[in-house]
This record gives structure tokens, sequence and C-alpha cells, in this order.
């Protein structure tokens, strides 16, 4: 991942002539560094994401890494809303699946950085979804999230699989942040 960029990279992303981003970069509204003894510039990965949401610009191929992208499977449409408003306004993208084939199809084209399995469809469903996952080395850093009804509770499986789980009932406030902090260190760290 590409953390600092040049005027003239920065003009590709943005479609527009290195010029314009000098431009940009002079009056400050581009924030960055001159490198010392030279007049060229050099715009960091956060302050470029930052200027493109101000402006509403798209993203363009910086949006893969600058979005987390979480897959909810099998939820509940209380936990589905929940999560959503709690979400709403971060740097995330929310897709759903009601099913553990849709889950895979979802999975394909999202490539997710979380996914939060509901166990309400079924704990050998889920189970199965967790390890498809895990067994598949494109997934091997996502991060899975099983919320558990009470009699997941009781009967024991293994829950290594899982990054995290959460019995129901629990604070949706808690779950957005946990994956929060576990999607922002698996950005970091790649």
């Amino acid at each position: 991942m590409k953390t600092i960029f040049t005027t003239g990279q920065v003009a590709k992303i943005c479609k527009v002539a290195p010029r314009t981003v000098s431009k940009w970069f002079d009056s400050g509204r581009l924030r960055g560094y001159r490198i010392p003894g030279s007049q060229d510039r050099r715009i960091p990965r956060e302050h470029l994401v930052r200027f493109l949401k101000e402006h509403g610009m798209p993203l363009g191929e910086l949006e893969d890494e600058a979005v987390g992208k979480i897959l909810l499977v099998g939820a509940e449409s209380q936990i589905r809303s929940n999560l959503t408003e709690q979400i709403l306004g971060d740097s995330f993208k929310l897709e759903f699946a009601s099913s553990g084939f849709e889950a895979g199809i979802q999975a394909e084209s999202l490539h997710p950085d979380c996914v939060v399995i509901d166990f309400v469809m079924g704990r050998n469903e889920s189970l199965m979804i967790a390890q498809n996952l895990k067994k598949n080395s494109e997934y091997a850093d996502t991060v899975l999230i099983g919320l558990l009804n009470d009699d997941d509770n009781a009967s024991g499986f293994d829950r290594t699989i899982f990054n995290e789980t959460f019995r129901k009932p629990f604070d949706s406030a808690l779950l957005a942040e946990r994956i929060r902090t576990l999607v922002g260190r698996k950005k970091q760290m790649a």
C-alpha cells in the first residue's frame, strides 16, 4: 500500500493536470510537505483521502484501502438496522447476505475486511461459513465475528475460528466499536 504520493501520482488518481494538484497544495487545500532543498511536493495518503472526501471526489483506486468492508451474514433485521446506524458515517461499506451460498458470492466480489455471522440461521451453517472462509487463503486476514444465541453458548464448539464472539442480546455500539478497532488494526498491518 502506497503511503506517500507525488503531485503527478495524485493528478492521475484525481484525473486532473499535475499543475492543478500543485495549486491545491500551494493554496493549502491539499496538505503535504516539500522535499528539503527541492520544490518537489509529497502528499501523505491520509491527507489525500481526506481531501478527496471533503470535496466529494471519488476515491478511485484508494477506495479499497480507505473503506472498511463489512459483510453481515444472516442477521436479524433489528441487528442489521442497529449496526447500520452505528457504522453510518464511518469509512465502512456494509453488505448483507441471508444464506451461506449468498455469503460466498458476496465475499468473492466484496473481499470483506470483516464478516459478521449471526447464528440465527443455524449453528451448523454459521460454522460452515466461518470454516470455509478460514480455509481460503484469500480471507486469512479477514476478521470473523460470531453473534451467538443462548444455546450456542451452552454447547461447546471451537471458538478459535472467530476473532470475537458476542452473545445476544448485546450492545450494538460495542459491536460497532470492536469492528472499527479490529478492521483498523488489520488495515494498519497491511
